[in-house]
């Protein structure tokens, strides 16, 4: 646990990371989440007011859910207790519990409680909360960058309120390397740091919309910065060296993972070939499986071009089929290569949409029987009972079509699932199912 009073934590501060010297204690230092404390809105009215409530703060790492935790406590003129669910279990949650509950009986004074990466604390840790949220033995602010919605319990979620924090934007994050470099809050000593406009957008960048990681890769950088005239010079070389090792953010298994293969998938369904490939490429630059944006576009070419252009499905095998074969340098551009071409396909969800209607009229009607000449008849008995008798071999009629035979339970006569596009080749399969129907009206006719 970490109380803002412990004084065994002092001698540290001065060896905390700079990203933890340059936090911001007021509103009007806090960088980015303008959606969420911009003037008028009820998130900033409320921690200026000094009544907070519990709340879920949601987002990636590096955009201020820890300061804006720190900052509630400011404002509502609270102590501040933190946990980490990595590191803590039932036990810290019941000394953290009993810590708030004696800290206002013994100074009538609100304690807000910081739960970080609280999705990994598992049901019953989560549930130990509920009641001390009720009776306001805490204010409660969990982070997380997980979704709240699959992570957290409903009962949670129904006590407290989530808001969604932000990457930081370039431009948010160039104001914060401004105020570093020119020393304002004396975060580096006595330091002054120089650099050019095009390193600092480089080190924006790789930054990644993280302030944490952009204020980390600074103080590196600071270590070694050159003094050239009596100025702390941040050369290029040094830049390039310092942040040559960025990562992106992505998580194989989180958000962020299915946020980027959705972009993928919407993309190539808008016939957006440099959609395709852009966020094809940075799933890959960040790490990705290229056979997971293979198996997408397999199903993409049943789900959203489908009959319209049957090659699509081939063209997605042999890509994943090349890939297997050749590795990732070449393979990924057979992938490429797939995904344009499932972009500038023709498109029809009517196979998709006619397989869905079929289902759901299946698990309506899974008791209706299958019409007797329909059924198979392997013995004597069922030849008896008719089983077969009035099937007609289709291979045995004019245009191998049986006209006027039916198909469907005669409960479901007249139930029609696919209906064809009129792009790509379901223009003439549309055409073909016009004329089917065409000979079922006329033998309908003569009877």
């Amino acid at each position: 646990m970490l109380f803002d009073s412990d004084p065994a934590l002092e001698p540290a501060l001065k060896f905390s990371p700079l990203a933890d010297r340059m936090r911001p204690h007021s509103l009007e230092h806090f960088f980015g989440q303008s959606h969420l404390l911009g003037e008028g809105k009820p998130l900033r009215i409320s921690l200026q007011s000094g009544h907070p409530h519990s709340m879920i703060l949601w987002g990636p790492p590096g955009v201020g859910k820890t300061t804006l935790a720190r900052m509630i406590a400011h404002y509502a003129k609270a102590q501040f207790l933190a946990i980490s669910a990595v590191l803590s279990g039932v036990k810290e949650i019941r000394q953290s519990i009993e810590y708030a509950r004696q800290h206002y009986q013994a100074y009538q004074q609100t304690t807000v409680l910081f739960v970080d990466e609280v999705h990994r604390f598992n049901k019953s840790q989560q549930d130990a909360f509920l009641p001390y949220i009720e009776d306001g033995t805490f204010v409660f602010v969990g982070a997380t960058t997980e979704n709240p919605s699959f992570e957290l319990n409903n009962a949670l979620l129904s006590r407290t309120r989530v808001y969604l924090l932000k990457s930081l934007t370039q431009d948010e994050l160039l104001v914060l390397l401004d105020r570093v470099l020119k020393n304002e809050e004396q975060g580096l000593g006595q330091k002054k740091l120089f650099m050019t406009p095009e390193d600092k957008n480089y080190l924006v960048m790789s930054a990644d919309g993280d302030a944490r990681r952009l204020l980390n890769l600074i103080e590196i950088a600071a270590d070694l910065a050159e003094i050239r005239d009596g100025r702390n010079i941040l050369s290029s070389e040094l830049i390039t060296q310092v942040a040559s090792d960025r990562q992106h953010r992505f998580d194989k298994g989180g958000d962020l993972f299915y946020e980027q293969l959705s972009a993928f998938h919407k993309s190539v369904r808008g016939s957006s070939a440099d959609g395709a490939l852009y966020w094809m490429s940075r799933m890959i630059e960040a790490g990705a499986d290229p056979l997971t944006i293979a198996r997408r576009l397999l199903a993409i070419a049943s789900e959203d071009i489908g009959n319209a252009d049957p090659r699509a499905m081939q063209v997605a095998l042999n890509a994943w089929d090349a890939f297997e074969r050749l590795g990732p340098a070449e393979g990924n551009r057979a992938i490429a290569q797939a995904a344009v071409y499932c972009a500038l396909a023709p498109k029809s969800n009517a196979v998709y949409s006619a397989f869905k209607n079929a289902m759901s009229c299946a698990k309506e009607s899974a008791s209706l029987e299958v019409p007797v000449h329909l059924r198979n008849a392997p013995t004597k008995l069922l030849k008896s009972m008719g089983y077969g008798e009035e099937y007609r071999y289709s291979h045995n009629e004019a245009e191998a079509f049986s006209a006027g035979q039916t198909y469907l339970p005669p409960e479901l006569s007249g139930t029609q699932f696919y209906y064809p596009e009129e792009r790509g080749l379901e223009i003439k399969l549309k055409e073909k199912l016009a004329y089917l129907k065409s000979l079922d009206e006329k033998v309908k006719k003569n009877i």
